[in-house]
């Protein structure tokens, strides 16, 4: 099992984007010198939940100020992008990190960013699906000509410049539901699962696509991780977690998968039907017990290791994206889960 560390930049009350940025870069420098595979960054659009609009300028940035750690997008919502700049941008990034980029994409679920872009959240699916065509297709041929309903290239274009991995950097979809999951095993296409969806959810997708696939791929999980001395202090902490934020202002009707017209989940998301309204309301014990790899160390080494055992090798830690938690205590937490969780692993895998 590898180890990698989610950075959603989200921007806390009373916080500059300068401040943001400085800190969760001040993290990736940290996450490299602790011995984490990789860092994932999310883009998102129009709200403080997340402050990164485009991935690559930072993962370029980070390239210059790291020289070993993989360096990757968690995700791309690529229906809100024109697939030949993502191909393009993913490119020069992976020229930069000396072939260490890792691309994540996705349709995208939130609202209030496909409203903010004039476009039909019914039709990130299909979006989606023409935009991984014209990357990958950019990627592996010489000369590239694509026509679809949402995208269109010229003739016999080239791209340039050419990543440096090959044939591509490795690609993850985000998926979860088995209709996604089953779509994109059968392409061979490794996933990445949700960490708003349960261990019970995510152990069957990662069943389902070792099932499918045709070939054999890295399945990464994305989990909210904390570890604590002990489970009683591990308790306290997600209590005081919980009181820093108001859960209603990352999960609510701007974020859910919600057509503005019907006020009902958009074509394409009926899996996701008040999912992220229900988030508001999540008990403590139901994080515990179904949702967040969370404990002391023992009882996360087990978590992870029925993560593993479902077939999943990478695991994307979600420290606390979203709580406002002081760089120093973060830098604790991140060292604590280093020393205490990882090594179990390590020495599993020699």
């Amino acid at each position: 099992m590898r180890f990698s560390t989610f950075h959603l930049f989200h921007r806390p009350e009373g916080q500059s984007f300068r401040d943001v940025y400085d800190y969760h870069l001040e993290l990736i420098e940290l996450a490299e010198e602790l011995g984490f595979h990789g860092v994932r960054l999310a883009e998102h659009h129009f709200r403080d939940y997340g402050v990164v609009p485009n991935l690559f300028p930072v993962l370029a940035h980070a390239a210059a100020r790291t020289s070993r750690i993989r360096l990757g997008t968690g995700i791309v919502v690529l229906p809100l992008h024109n697939p030949i700049h993502v191909a393009e941008e993913a490119a020069m990034v992976d020229l930069l990190s000396d072939g260490r980029l890792e691309l994540g994409i996705g349709r995208g679920y939130q609202s209030v960013e496909f409203e903010g872009f004039g476009i039909d959240l019914a039709e990130a699916r299909d979006r989606f699906n023409e935009a991984l065509e014209v990357i990958l297709g950019l990627w592996t041929n010489e000369t590239f000509q694509y026509e679809g309903k949402f995208y269109k290239t010229g003739p016999d274009v080239t791209l340039v410049p050419r990543p440096l991995q090959s044939p591509h950097p490795p690609v993850h979809v985000a998926a979860v539901s088995p209709e996604t999951v089953t779509m994109y095993a059968e392409r061979g296409l490794p996933i990445l699962a949700d960490p708003a969806a349960t261990f019970r959810k995510v152990v069957r997708a990662a069943e389902t696509w070792r099932e499918i696939s045709p070939v054999p791929g890295d399945l990464v999980v994305a989990r909210s991780v904390y570890v604590a001395p002990t489970l009683e202090q591990a308790r306290e902490d997600q209590a005081r977690f919980e009181s820093m934020f108001d859960r209603s202002r990352i999960f609510n009707e701007r974020s859910a998968p919600i057509d503005s017209r019907t006020g009902k989940a958009a074509q394409g998301f009926e899996y996701y039907q008040d999912r992220y309204l229900k988030g508001g309301s999540l008990t403590n014990e139901f994080r515990w017990e179904q949702l967040e790899v969370i404990g002391d160390p023992e009882r996360v080494i087990d978590q992870i290791g029925v993560l593993r055992d479902a077939g999943f090798s990478e695991l994307l830690c979600d420290f606390g994206s979203t709580r406002p938690i002081p760089l120093d205590e973060m830098k604790r937490v991140m060292r604590f889960f280093a020393s205490e969780v990882m090594p179990a692993f390590q020495e599993a895998a020699r």
